[in-house]
């Protein structure tokens, strides 16, 4: 609180509030197609993830609205998998033999996700997916919010052995989200864990989900074997 008595914005409120005065003043038009979140992020000095959250609560109040026909989707060795129910649920429906080897459950922080939801610590859920024929196929990071109960989580272990199933219990349902794709380089940890060369390129997505009031949920870093792993975009009307 300033010496006037107000609560000063912070850098998620202030953005959200400037371009609800363009929208509504009508500076940025009906159907007028906003900039991309890098230029936002550099114009209004903010980081990605400060533009996502802002952006989220934009259309939450219904004042911008995403493409609609718009998604993207995982394929493994050419099937589609549901990514809703968690990696391991949807490999095994599809019929593969993956078996999951749990790394680690630890407290930690990310200065990102602090910025863009206000929560002082996460929980960080390791895991290593290994095809039983070939070997390791897959490592993914899950970072949930370190509150209530889910806090006791590295001395309680995962309920029935699933995030999805923990963060229900917890109260926690992914109302919406979004997802980056990219390629990252093994580092000597992940090679190690991966069987795989240092430095060789694999697919990296970076999945965030929130509840319908924009809470965090679980944000998802997974490195994928791209001999293996396919991400298809969709868009139109089918």
């Amino acid at each position: 609180m300033n010496r006037t008595g107000q609560v000063p914005f912070g850098k998620r409120d202030r953005l959200i509030a400037e371009l609800t005065e363009q929208i509504r003043s009508g500076r940025l038009a009906r159907g007028e197609q906003l900039p991309g979140e890098n230029q936002i992020a550099e114009k209004y000095q903010v980081s990605r993830g400060t533009v996502r959250s802002a952006l989220s609560e934009l259309q939450r109040q219904e004042l911008i609205a995403t493409r609609s026909g718009v998604g993207s989707f995982v394929t493994f060795d050419g099937v589609t998998l549901d990514q809703t129910v968690g990696w391991a649920t949807a490999l095994a429906n599809s019929g593969f033999d993956i078996s999951t080897e749990l790394l680690g459950i630890e407290l930690t922080t990310d200065a990102e996700l602090t910025e863009r939801f206000g929560l002082d610590e996460f929980i960080a859920i390791r895991r290593l997916r290994r095809d039983r024929a070939v070997g390791p196929v897959s490592v993914e990071t899950s970072l949930i919010p370190a509150v209530g109960e889910l806090r006791e989580l590295p001395e309680k272990g995962l309920l029935e052995g699933s995030i999805t199933a923990t963060l229900l219990s917890a109260g926690l349902v992914a109302g919406s989200g979004d997802q980056r794709i990219g390629t990252r380089a093994l580092s000597a940890r992940m090679a190690a864990l991966l069987e795989r060369p240092e430095g060789e390129l694999f697919l990296q997505a970076v999945r965030t989900s929130v509840t319908a009031d924009g809470q965090l949920v679980e944000q998802v870093t997974s490195l994928l074997d791209p001999n293996r792993f396919q991400f298809h975009l969709t868009f139109g009307r089918p």
